[in-house]
C-alpha cells in the first residue's frame, strides 16, 4: 500500500503560478509512475500530467500542454506539478496517483492503485 499526500493547493489570481507536491510512503517497490488528476465540481476526473518514476519520461494532458510541468524528486519520494498561466478553469481539487502502470494506460484513473485526498486549486479571475 502506497500512502500519498498532497500540498501545495491554494487559491491564486488568473495567470499565476503553483506547485503542488506530492510525498509518498509505504511499500512504493512496486510503483512505476505517478500521476496528477483533477475534478472540478460537476465534471469528469481528468488527466493533468505523469511521470515514469523508474526514468525520466514525462506525459502531459492536453488540457494543461504548454503551460504543466512535472518533475520527481526519488531521494524524497515526492513529485512535483508545476502549473503555469493559471485560468479559472483550472480550478479544481487536484490528486496524486501512484501505481503499477502501463504506459499506454498512463492517463487513466482507473490504472493507479493509489490515491491521496487532494489539495484545492482555485483560480480568480
Amino acid at each position: 500500500l502506497v500512502h500519498l499526500v498532497e500540498s501545495g493547493g491554494g487559491t491564486v489570481q488568473e495567470g499565476g503560478s503553483l506547485r503542488l507536491s506530492c510525498v509518498a510512503s509505504g511499500d512504493t517497490a512496486d510503483t512505476n509512475r505517478m500521476g496528477w488528476f483533477r475534478q472540478a465540481p460537476g465534471k469528469e476526473r481528468e488527466i493533468v500530467a505523469a511521470i515514469y518514476t523508474r526514468g525520466t519520461t514525462t506525459y502531459i494532458g492536453d488540457s494543461v500542454a504548454g503551460r504543466c510541468t512535472i518533475s520527481q524528486d526519488n531521494a524524497k519520494n515526492t513529485v512535483y506539478l508545476l502549473l503555469n498561466n493559471l485560468k479559472p478553469e483550472d480550478t479544481a481539487m487536484y490528486y496524486c496517483a501512484a501505481g503499477r502502470v502501463p504506459v499506454s494506460y498512463w492517463s487513466i484513473g482507473a490504472a493507479y492503485s493509489s490515491w491521496g485526498r487532494g489539495t484545492q486549486v482555485t483560480v480568480s479571475s
